[in-house]
């Protein structure tokens, strides 16, 4: 479609802004904005918040390496005689990876730091999804995860194609903004601790059910299921298991925040004069 924001930049023949790149981009900037909000509206620690922004950071580089490996391993599970390595990624395992290496450093910082992963957890879906939408936009733009040609009203031509198609990634991409509302109204208005569960099955299902409309072809990982219809599965057990699991570890975000409001009064407080030798004098003058 637009692979190129900008192409020959300043005159310069290989310098291209690419479109897909530039929607990550502000995917990411978001990311780290709703993290940083977000996260001290249910009153995270600023400490605990910076570790969660350097660690998402490093995270992210580590996930985009690891999405570019998932889908070259299902590439070379599929025709291992005919393999070559490809620039392509898959979402799904660079939200694996990254969310793996997310948890690696957390546990080697978690004595150091003054709050419980669970207890913080759950504005991480949040920042996910809003950064996944705009990629989405971005994968739209270069024209792939496209879908299967349709003669619908919705279909879209794309420059490669030879017939209008599903524009598959519109449609995720609007999930995911309605999926980012309903998680933000979860976690801001209810307070809920449950909303890394209702990501993982709510996406997980969508997932599965959108790859029956997904044509560029990713290989097979297991036999009659595409990679991310078997890991879409693992995402839905996996939100299943939490929900006792939450409710086990007693997370409790109304707590947090209302620990957090009450220490921020506390440092308002402290540098107020209290009553005592001033107030006392004050009084006097006015005798």
């Amino acid at each position: 479609m637009h692979p190129y924001l900008v192409q020959h930049l300043f005159g310069i023949e290989w310098l291209n802004i690419a479109t897909y790149g530039t929607c990550i981009a502000v995917g990411l900037v978001l990311c780290f904005i709703v993290l940083e909000f977000y996260g001290r509206y249910i009153g995270i620690k600023k400490k605990m918040n910076d570790f969660m922004f350097y660690d998402g950071v490093f995270s992210t580089i580590a996930g985009f390496g690891c999405a570019f490996l998932f889908q070259n391993l299902y590439n070379y599970i599929d025709d291992p005689e005919h393999f070559t390595w490809q620039n392509t990624v898959t979402f799904i395992g660079g939200l694996l990876g990254g969310v793996a290496i997310f948890l690696v450093i957390y546990l080697i910082a978690k004595k150091r730091l003054p709050q419980r992963m669970c207890d913080v957890a759950p504005v991480i879906p949040c920042c996910i999804t809003i950064t996944h939408a705009f990629g989405r936009i971005g994968c739209f733009f270069a024209g792939c995860c496209y879908g299967k040609p349709t003669d619908s009203f919705l279909g879209v031509q794309f420059p490669h194609l030879h017939e209008k198609v599903h524009p598959t990634q519109l449609y995720e991409s609007a999930f995911l903004f309605i999926l980012f509302a309903v998680l933000s109204f979860m976690l801001l208005k209810k307070l809920s601790k449950h909303t890394i569960s209702v990501y993982l099955i709510s996406y997980g299902i969508f997932r599965f059910a959108i790859e029956f409309l997904r044509d560029d072809y990713r290989g097979e990982f297991v036999a009659g299921l595409t990679p991310s219809q078997f890991w879409s599965i693992v995402m839905v057990v996996l939100g299943i298991v939490l929900i006792p699991l939450m409710i086990r570890w007693k997370v409790d975000l109304k707590k947090s925040r209302e620990e957090r409001l009450a220490e921020k009064a506390a440092a308002g407080t402290a540098g107020e004069p209290a009553e005592g030798a001033d107030g006392q004098e004050s009084k006097e003058n006015e005798e």
